[in-house]
């Protein structure tokens, strides 16, 4: 089972793909104009629970450096762009796709 990360910044949804089939539909909270977050393709380069500050109970960083999928403190915030560039998601969505996706999964992040 290869599992793989798409984030769609125009749909402000994350989907969670299993052999290239969507399995899962997250919505998530996107950077603001002057912090976007940035496009690509990047992976999951380690887990942190429970970081602390507004990055709610799991941070999951990813290739480029200081950006990451993580839980926020503010849950009006998803489905907004608010972030300095992360991709942040409900506390409950986050937990669950750490215990799905490992360390080294592909995320692409797309306009």
């Amino acid at each position: 089972m290869a599992y793989s990360i798409i984030v769609s910044k125009s749909n402000r949804q994350l989907y969670l793909l299993q052999d290239g089939n969507v399995i899962k539909t997250y919505p998530v909270g996107i950077g603001k104009m002057l912090t976007a977050t940035p496009t690509g393709t990047f992976k999951i380069i380690n887990k942190a629970p429970n970081p602390g500050g507004p990055f709610g109970v799991m941070w999951m960083g990813l290739s480029k450096p200081h950006y990451g999928i993580h839980g926020t403190n503010d849950p009006q915030s998803i489905g907004k762009q608010v972030s300095k560039g992360c991709v942040r998601m409900f506390n409950s969505d986050v937990i669950e796709l750490s215990k799905i996706v490992p360390i080294g999964v592909r995320v692409t992040i797309r306009a």
